[in-house]
C-alpha cells in the first residue's frame, strides 16, 4: 500500500491545483467587489476587467465569442438552462417534443422529466453495447414537433466519446436545436464550436482541477432561450445573481493549464489500467468503448462479486474509487448506464470506476492493480457466485 490516499474518482471532483488557488487568491482578499459595481469605482472595474477576461478566456477554449458564453454555477445549473430556458422560449409549439439519450447525465435526465410533467414529449434514445447513438434511429426519432436534442459529448461513468459531429449536422439539417453536455470532455477532448453545429454546450471547472460551484454555458449566438434565475440583469440579463469573480477567474486558470501532453500521459495511465486488469484478473468486463472514450476513465465490472464490498476493501487500503452499485446510491438503483448498455444487475453491481486526474502516476495504476488482484480474489472465494463459477471452469 501507497503511503497516502490514492484518488481515484476525479470524474466526481478533482484536487484543486494550487496555481490555480494563487490566481483567485486577490478576489478574495483585494478585489472583492461586484462586477456591477464598475460605474462607481477602481475596485468595481477590476472585478468587471477579470469576470470579462475569464470569459474571453474560457470561450476562446470553445472557439465562441465572449458574448456567447455565460457563467453559472455548475454542470447542473448549465444543463438546465439548456433545457428548460429552450423549452420555455420555444413552448408556443402545441405537442413539443425533446429527444435525449438513456445515458444522459441526471441533470438532462431530470430536466428532461420535469419538462415532461409540464406537457412536453420526451424520447429516450437506446444506445449500444458500448454507449453510442445510433444516428438513424435519431433521424427517425424526430418529427416536426422536436426542438431540441440533448446527447452528451461523452458519458461521465463509462467514458464513451458519442460522435456529436455527426449529431450536429443531423440537426442542423432538421432545424433542430443541439445541446451537449460537456463536464467531462472539455478541455481534454478538443470541442471547437466554430466546426461543430452545435448550438449549447454545458461546460464545469470541477472537473479539470479548478474551483467547486463554478460551470458555464455556451449559448450560439441567436439561440432562442429565455432567462432561467430572475432577480438581476447579470451575464447578458439570462442569469440573475452575484457574480463569482474568484470562480470565473479559477476556471479560466484551470483551462489553461490543460495541454495536450497532460491529456497524453492521463491516457497512459488509463491503457495501463485497462490492459493490466484485463490480462491478470480473469472474468473482467470493459464498459464503453475500448478506444473512443475519455482519456481519463476506464469503468470495468468485475463479474461474481460486489461493486460495493470492493470499494470498501480499496477504501481500506488507501484507494478511492466509484461504483455503479445500488447500496451506494440514494435511490437504491443500479447504474442506469451500465442498464443502458445492456448490461444486467450482476454487471451492474461488479462496476468500478477509475478516473485519473492531474495528481496520480503510473505506480498509483500499479498500486491499484495488485489491491484489486488481490480483493476480487479474496471477494470471489467467499462469493456463492464466484464459488459456482470456480467449481464450472474446475
Amino acid at each position: 500500500m501507497l503511503g497516502r490516499v490514492v484518488y481515484l474518482d476525479n470524474a466526481a471532483a478533482t484536487r484543486l491545483d494550487e496555481r490555480v488557488l494563487e490566481a483567485v487568491r486577490p478576489y478574495f482578499f483585494d478585489t472583492y467587489a461586484v462586477a456591477t459595481s464598475e460605474f462607481g469605482y477602481s475596485q468595481g472595474i477590476e472585478a468587471r476587467e477579470a469576470l470579462d477576461g475569464a470569459r474571453e478566456a474560457i470561450a476562446s477554449a470553445l472557439g465562441a465569442a465572449p458574448e456567447e458564453f455565460i457563467f453559472t454555477s455548475g454542470s447542473t445549473e448549465s444543463s438546465n438552462i439548456a433545457l428548460k430556458g429552450v423549452a420555455l422560449a420555444l413552448d408556443k409549439k402545441k405537442d413539443k417534443h425533446i429527444i435525449v439519450s438513456k445515458i444522459e447525465d441526471f441533470p438532462v435526465l431530470h430536466s428532461s422529466q420535469a419538462l415532461e410533467k409540464q406537457g412536453f414529449q420526451v424520447t429516450y434514445l437506446d444506445v449500444d453495447g458500448d454507449g453510442f447513438v445510433d444516428l438513424d434511429k435519431l433521424r427517425d426519432s424526430m418529427t416536426n414537433e422536436t426542438i431540441l436534442v440533448s446527447i452528451q459529448h461523452a458519458n461521465q461513468e463509462i467514458g464513451t466519446i458519442q460522435d456529436i459531429e455527426g449529431i450536429g449536422h443531423i440537426c442542423r439539417e432538421k432545424g433542430v436545436l443541439f445541446h451537449t453536455d460537456a463536464t467531462h470532455t472539455f478541455p481534454w477532448v478538443p470541442l471547437d464550436v466554430k466546426r461543430i453545429p452545435v448550438d449549447l454546450v454545458t461546460v464545469s471547472a470541477h472537473t479539470i482541477h479548478g474551483p467547486k460551484g463554478i460551470g458555464g454555458l455556451y449559448i450560439r449566438q441567436g439561440t432562442q432561450i429565455a432567462k432561467w434565475v430572475d432577480g438581476g440583469f447579470q451575464e447578458f440579463n439570462l442569469r440573475a445573481g452575484l457574480e463569482n469573480i474568484a470562480g470565473a477567474v479559477g476556471f479560466a486558470k484551470a483551462v489553461e493549464l490543460i495541454t495536450p501532453e497532460e491529456t497524453k500521459r492521463l491516457q497512459e495511465m488509463r491503457d495501463r489500467l485497462i490492459d493490466r486488469i484485463l490480462a491478470e484478473i480473469p472474468n473482467s468486463t470493459l464498459n464503453g468503448h475500448r478506444w473512443r472514450r475519455l482519456p481519463q476513465n476506464a469503468n470495468i465490472t468485475f463479474h461474481f462479486v460486489e461493486g460495493e464490498s470492493m470499494t470498501l476493501h480499496l477504501d481500506m487500503r488507501g484507494f478511492a474509487v466509484s461504483t455503479g452499485s445500488a447500496c451506494f446510491s440514494r435511490s437504491l438503483e443500479g447504474s442506469h448506464v451500465i442498464f443502458g448498455i445492456g448490461g444486467d444487475h450482476e454487471r451492474t453491481h461488479g462496476s468500478i470506476r477509475f478516473t485519473f486526474g492531474r495528481y496520480n502516476t503510473m505506480e498509483d495504476v500499479d498500486a491499484v492493480v495488485q489491491a484489486l488482484a488481490e480483493i476480487v480474489k479474496e471477494l470471489r472465494s467467499i462469493s456463492p457466485l464466484g464459488k459456482n463459477r470456480e467449481k464450472e471452469e474446475g
